[in-house]
């Protein structure tokens, strides 16, 4: 039954988009659409040999707000670096944090998050302790950026997938 509920708004997203670049509202498309977006679904299943749980929806719709704010905050700031070019004083370097998360799907999340922050780079992660190597354009407290990583992102992707 789970499954299910995977496939329907995949397929109809896939509808949608095929829809949309087919230009056309015609029962030829919708059916030839129809078709190939609960194929490609299926066919899809076979690539992903584990599967996301996400368990808290509240902690799910937390955890967006806060990314969004931190990425138009971040741009802000970026943006104010770059403006002041040289007199800016940037400080950037990397940072090593230890990681508690273990879920495949929270570590690619919290990739994400990273990477799609600008200022921010992910740029490695040893397997064998969990250590994040990060990229920061201004890197000023190494304490901040650990507590904002551990406390902001990790500790909510581990309450959501672990």
């Amino acid at each position: 039954m789970r499954k299910f509920f995977f496939w329907f708004p995949m397929s109809a997203f896939l509808l949608l988009i095929w829809m949309l670049l087919a230009n056309a509202l015609t029962i030829g498309q919708f059916v030839l659409g129809s078709i190939l977006s609960l194929g490609l679904v299926l066919a899809s299943q076979r690539l992903r040999p584990l599967h996301g749980h996400p368990k808290k929806t509240l902690t799910i719709l937390k955890l967006i707000c806060l990314v969004i704010v931190d990425i138009a905050y971040s741009n802000w700031v970026v943006g104010i670096l770059i403006l002041k070019g040289k007199s800016a004083h940037r400080t950037p370097g990397f940072i090593n944090i230890p990681l508690d998360i273990r879920d495949p799907h929270g570590l690619a999340i919290l990739s994400c998050i990273i990477t799609y922050t600008p200022g921010t780079v992910w740029s490695g992660l040893t397997e064998d302790d969990f250590i994040l190597r990060l990229h920061v354009l201004n890197l000023k407290e190494e304490s901040d950026w650990i507590h904002t990583i551990k406390n902001r992102y990790e500790a909510n992707l581990i309450e959501i997938f672990e």
